[in-house]
């Protein structure tokens, strides 16, 4: 589990917490009761209360509600000659005692509604000076949720002897920020949430775009980065005032949460984990090295590190690979520790076997990762290689050279063998990564991701290589076109499809894997048999897996059909049909053509010929791998040339369609694009060309002195 990650963990057994509504909660801009808000707000402690957790409440918004209320009465029994004189502000207290009726009324009516019972408790700063109080209100409150009653607590601003109530910060407790921490160690509550109009605390003002949310709150890091914004439009202090009290009772042991309350169940979204608002620990400090740095900070990082990496010679970044191929055996055993924690995770919770597939790292699997990495590095290095030599005019040679892209990010699902081949054709290409992996696989990238950036030196840095942990990163990653060059994303087709709508930064990748086998009348039927089948279950949940077989309709006459709908049978393949094989095999009709089964299942159709074939595979297919078997030379040719797909195959499996299998070393992913790279993205999808001119003073002037020969010079 990761450092981040373990910040949160303890959550899982909160039992009893304190809740905290801010007075911008309780109320509307305009100072009137915010009732939807209230009333969402209610409904969620219901269900909290249901699930079984001690929930205690501390409230504010008596002094703005009833300020709000006594306007309206003057107004009511003011004359027109009155309501022009100069009007003095209400008594504090007034607006308190008034207020504090209409406040408590409000939740006795919707929790009613929801039929829960709540019970007011006013307290004032001097009632905590007495132990016996102290424990009074102890054995009350352990009575009311014993009773399964929700306490709500207020300052008793009416009669409290403070001088300035809206101003004074002193004695035990100064604001209700400061008495919900009170309460939190006084009744021994296992968390604070703090809700407030914001979704928590940023690096400045919310309003400022430069501000970014703070998720973990480090006291030695973030002590100093913070500029608070003007005070609460109506509570007392503000952030200013929760942050305060959040640090207070976080080091005295209470953790405490301080997030939005106008998003709909985030208080139920702090228990379940979710990184929802800031989070305030005694333990933050553990996690100082693991400063929650933004996206744009990870990305700016990632470059400066790529660019060490590229200043070192082609020997020592060849190092660096083998390194990492060491570092991945010596700590296999760990790896797979790990992994397997992630595949009995996945089982547990239900997930597809075709994703927990994609997880489990099998048996021999590091090793031969290893291997992939140590030919990666024998490979001629791909940085800087001339491509094209020119000489533009006497004493002037032009050189287009390969480059690495700058900075990838890659979002990937399930397979952590994918971070592995990654993030070597990464540090092979010269390129700055960033990862965000699944949820499922956690653990297991987690730990890969800890093994490879420890083998890398720190003359280029671990930052080279970015492990996004959340989620919620992505949105602004996808925002950073100036700082990220490449987005890649490996997963289902709803992944691609909505990365691809929510970036400007140029995105390559497949959305589907529609692979088509198309079995022609001159096929070798043995021969099609072992590519059919080797296409469907070498690796079923794989991109380049058959998903649909085609058959030309005279093997419907000749047996040859049912001798390969036999042998799928027999192999455990669930079979659905188009039109015409429905009607044939007597088989369930597929609901679509285009559809990526991953698992043990395709569909089958019959076609009139190999044209037929070709328009079905540009109707249905998304432009993956496609194969022919066909003993007609001329028919595999037309079928090779015609077929608009990023791989092409005579004669041979899908599952060829993979880097590794290439020569590639390794890939990056499969890419459908048709800019920039295409089919299996090794590293010399990884890399951009640049020009470099060699001269000896020349100028341009007009083009007047200048005599181009524009010579080919490569060799």
């Amino acid at each position: 589990m990761s450092d981040l990650d373990r910040s949160r963990a303890f959550l899982k057994d909160v039992k009893r917490l304190v809740i905290k509504v801010g007075t911008a909660v309780v109320t509307r801009a305009d100072g009137r009761l915010a009732l939807g808000r209230l009333g969402a707000l209610c409904e969620q402690i219901k269900d909290l209360n249901f699930l079984g957790y001690e929930v205690i409440m501390v409230t504010s918004g008596a002094v703005g509600l009833g300020r709000q209320r006594l306007k309206h009465r003057r107004f009511v029994n003011s004359s027109f000659s009155d309501l022009q004189k100069l009007q003095v502000d209400f008594d504090g207290k007034a607006c308190a005692a008034v207020g504090q009726n209409s406040l408590m009324a409000i939740y006795d009516t919707l929790f009613s509604q929801l039929d829960v019972t709540s019970a007011q408790l006013l307290v004032t700063d001097r009632d905590f000076k007495n132990k016996d109080f102290r424990k009074q209100l102890d054995e009350t409150v352990q009575s009311l949720l014993a009773l399964r009653v929700i306490p709500i607590f207020n300052e008793n601003d009416a009669v409290s002897t403070r001088k300035a109530p809206y101003e004074d910060s002193s004695g035990i407790f100064w604001d209700n920020d400061s008495l919900a921490a009170l309460l939190a160690l006084e009744l021994k509550a296992d968390l604070l949430v703090m809700l407030s109009d914001v979704e928590g605390l940023y690096s400045g003002p919310p309003s400022d775009p430069r501000s970014k949310l703070i998720r973990t709150y480090i006291k030695e890091i973030h002590q100093s980065e913070i500029t608070f914004g003007d005070k609460s439009r109506v509570g007392r202090g503000g952030m200013t005032a929760k942050v305060k009290a959040a640090i207070n009772a976080a080091y005295a042991g209470i953790p405490v949460v301080i997030t939005s309350g106008y998003a709909p169940a985030n208080i139920i979204k702090v228990l379940q984990g979710e990184r929802v608002g800031t989070l305030f620990h005694q333990d933050s400090h553990l996690w100082a090295e693991d400063k929650e740095i933004g996206g744009r900070e990870m990305a700016v990082a990632a470059r400066e590190s790529s660019r060490r990496l590229q200043a070192l010679s082609s020997q020592d970044r060849k190092t660096i690979l083998l390194e990492v191929a060491d570092a991945l055996e010596a700590n296999e055993k760990l790896i797979n520790i790990e992994n397997e924690a992630d595949v009995a995770a996945a089982q547990e919770a239900g997930l597809e076997k075709s994703l927990i597939c994609r997880l489990a790292l099998k048996p021999g699997k590091i090793k031969s990762l290893a291997n992939s990495i140590r030919v990666l590095a024998n490979m001629e290095d791909p940085i800087g290689c001339i491509l094209k030599r020119i000489e533009l005019a006497d004493g002037l040679l032009l050189e287009k050279t390969s480059s690495p892209l700058g900075v990838l990010l890659i979002v990937f699902e399930s397979r952590p063998d994918a971070l592995v081949q990654i993030t070597s054709l990464a540090i092979r290409s010269g390129n700055g990564l960033l990862l965000k992996g699944g949820k499922e696989a956690r653990r297991s990238n987690a730990i890969l991701h800890k093994v490879i950036t420890t083998a890398i030196p720190d003359t280029v840095g671990g930052k080279l290589i970015g492990l996004v942990t959340s989620r919620d990163e992505i949105p602004d990653l996808l925002k950073l076109d100036d700082v990220i060059d490449l987005v890649i994303p490996r997963g289902s087709s709803k992944l691609v499809s909505k990365i691809k709508s929510s970036t400007k930064i140029p995105v390559i990748g497949h959305a589907d894997g529609i692979c088509h086998v198309y079995v022609d009348k001159s096929a070798n039927m043995e021969m099609a048999k072992f590519v059919v089948l080797d296409a469907k279950i070498d690796y079923p949940a794989a991109c380049n897996a058959m998903e649909t077989l085609l058959v030309h309709q005279d093997l419907v006459h000749s047996g040859g059909l049912n001798e390969l709908i036999a042998d799928l049978r027999t192999e455990g393949v669930t079979l659905f049909g188009g039109q015409r094989a429905c009607k044939e095999l007597n088989i369930p009709q597929a609901h679509t053509f285009h559809h990526e089964y991953n698992s043990m299942a395709c569909t089958v159709e019959i076609v009139d010929d190999e044209h037929a074939a070709i328009d079905h595979i540009h109707q249905h297919g998304s432009a993956h791998t496609d194969c022919i078997v066909a003993e007609d030379h001329d028919v595999a040719e037309v079928f090779l040339r015609q077929v608009d797909s990023a791989a092409v195959f005579h004669n041979a499996s899908t599952r060829f369609c993979d880097g590794a299998r290439f020569g590639l070393g390794a890939e990056v992913g499969i890419s459908t694009s048709r800019i920039h790279a295409r089919g299996p993205v090794g590293v010399e999808g990884l890399l951009t060309t640049r020009w470099i001119l060699r001269g000896s003073g020349q100028v341009v002037n007009g083009d007047q002195g200048v005599i181009y020969t524009r010579k080919d010079m490569t060799m």
